[in-house]
């Protein structure tokens, strides 16, 4: 698979074949990307069930200047790290983004982080196991985005997604087995 644009624009991103690995498709990301322009520059990424990691590597590669990979497969994890080394050492100098794999579980990753510490998230969990309302929940108990942050949200084409309350979809497009969605969080008002 190729990054399709960025400064590492046409660069190889190499991953295992591993159960429920399944890499985000070239013109989705290129829509997500299209969705992202005005908010990719300096942002600070969550790349959540990260997999072959070409949605947080695409991101780095257009200005991201942080990325938090999860990935709970040792493999694919591994597979992360070693693109990483290879692409940000064909990086720039004055362009050295943060990136950091976490070979952890991602709801208790998300329930770790501190509050307003994500820009962009991107959600991809494996289809059969069915977590973005449960991912969204976390994400919003846990206050996690900044102000005007966006969740990426992938689930199978023909699988409702029942969003908690809050939460807004800003777009939406299918593509194959595949239905995207960007979304959005307002907090409900604190009762006092």
């Amino acid at each position: 698979m190729r990054l399709s644009g960025g400064d590492w624009r046409g660069r190889q991103v190499h991953f295992p074949a591993l159960p429920d690995l399944r890499p985000t498709g070239d013109r989705i990301r290129e829509t997500l990307f299209n969705w992202l322009a005005p908010q990719i520059a300096e942002a600070r990424v969550l790349d959540l069930f990260a997999g072959s990691g070409a949605l947080g590597l695409e991101a780095l590669s257009r200005g991201a200047a942080q990325v938090d990979f999860v990935e709970r497969q040792p493999a694919a994890a591994t597979a992360i790290r070693r693109n990483l080394a290879r692409l940000t050492g064909q990086a720039p100098p004055h362009k050295n983004p943060h990136a950091a794999v976490h070979t952890v579980d991602a709801l208790d990753y998300v329930r770790s982080r501190p509050a307003a510490s994500v820009d962009i998230l991107f959600s991809d969990p494996p289809f059969a196991q069915q977590m973005q309302e449960a991912v969204l929940q976390a994400v919003a108990t846990q206050r996690l985005l900044r102000p005007g942050g966006r969740v990426y949200a992938e689930t199978q084409r023909d699988c409702p997604l029942a969003l908690p309350p809050g939460w807004r979809t800003v777009k939406e497009k299918r593509a194959g087995d595949v239905c995207y969605r960007l979304l959005d969080f307002e907090p409900p008002p604190l009762l006092v």
